[in-house]
């Protein structure tokens, strides 16, 4: 899964309003997830623009930094690397992420 979205407004205060926040999706979107889909998420992804955003709280909710975007959107043909790079984070659900996603679906 994707997590394509996730800011707080900087005239917002609240503390620690974004862990909160990050830790009651992680809690609930799997059983949300498999009662309207039908399956389990075992792994979120999340991406950071670092010249724009700290990311402070998926550092705080022990996300994984497992390298960077090349800069190409999803739209970007042509290879044309107009967009910025940002780093890729991961979380996952399951203790045995990488053998769930290489299982063949039933």
């Amino acid at each position: 899964m994707n997590n394509a979205r996730f800011l707080i407004f900087p005239w917002v205060t609240s503390r620690n309003l974004a862990s909160r926040i990050l830790a009651r999706v992680l809690q609930e979107l799997p059983l949300a997830w498999q009662e309207r889909h039908g399956y389990r998420p075992v792994l979120l992804e999340t991406f950071i623009d670092r010249d724009r955003f700290r990311g402070t709280c998926y550092w705080a909710a022990n996300w994984i930094l497992v390298g960077q975007a090349q800069g190409c959107g999803k739209l970007d043909r042509k290879h044309e690397r107009s967009l910025p790079v940002k780093d890729i984070l991961l979380y996952p659900l399951h203790k045995r992420f990488r053998q769930k996603l290489l299982d063949s679906p039933q």
